[in-house]
């Protein structure tokens, strides 16, 4: 057996170690470990290439591929490989996008499975409440805390699927932006808008989403000016 080079070796720890943080999401720990070497490999590669470089069961292997091509994260290359020097040349795979991609869909993925199916069954629960009789004070109880969950399930649901929804290179745009932003600043920008009415943050939001991007770069600039600055309460110099 050949000994594999420095990068090769870093390859297949990196593979195993993002097999562990795969599972942590879900995916099983051989699946993510294809994918996650696949990543840093580039491919492509044949599923007996992929079983030695994991140190995988042919079996084990064939499952991992098929659940990688399930879950979207990777796909058939568009020629055939040959992986020796006998034999005639088999499929090969390589990875679908980059991590912000494999991030997407993996989210995508968790959604269809898992939260797709409690919404339906917690809405038939909270239904069948609201149909008994109101006079009981454990249903009425009951009730509340099933409409609180049911509020909490459904809104938290859309706000990972409006992130899911965007391109992977505008997710990892919008992760760059908030890795440059300190800590304190991000909560005070939450904060404000969480003291907003609701009726004056839905507004607001509708106005941004209204300017193109010069037209925000335009507004910035213009409460950046100290008289504008001095009327709408900013404090100049941060974020700079």
């Amino acid at each position: 057996m050949t000994t594999p080079s420095q990068a090769e070796s870093i390859r297949r720890e990196f593979a195993h170690a993002w097999g562990r943080i795969g599972a942590a999401w879900g995916v099983a720990p051989s699946t993510a470990a294809l994918q996650g070497y696949l990543l840093l490999h580039g491919g492509p590669l044949t599923s007996s290439e992929l079983q030695e470089a994991l140190g995988l069961s042919h079996r084990a292997t064939r499952t991992a591929i098929a659940e990688c091509e399930a879950w979207g994260l990777i796909e058939r290359a568009a020629a055939p490989r040959r992986g020796g020097a006998r034999g005639p040349a088999g499929a090969a795979w390589v990875p679908v996008g980059d991590h912000w991609e494999w991030f997407r869909r993996v989210a995508a993925s968790r959604i269809e499975r898992e939260t797709d199916p409690v919404l339906p069954l917690l809405d038939g629960y909270l239904a069948e409440v609201r149909t008994a009789s109101p006079d009981a004070p454990e249903l009425a109880e009951l009730r509340e805390r099933l409409e609180g969950l049911v509020e909490f399930t459904h809104r938290f649901d859309r706000a990972v699927a409006l992130v899911v929804q965007l391109d992977s290179a505008d997710i990892g745009r919008l992760f760059e932006v908030l890795a440059r932003i300190p800590d304190d600043q991000v909560g005070s920008l939450l904060r404000t808008v969480a003291a907003l009415p609701p009726e004056e943050a839905v507004a607001a939001a509708d106005l941004l989403a209204g300017l193109s991007p010069a037209g925000l770069q335009r507004l910035v600039r213009m409460a950046r000016q100290p008289a504008v600055a001095k009327v709408l309460g900013l404090t100049l110099g941060r974020g700079r």
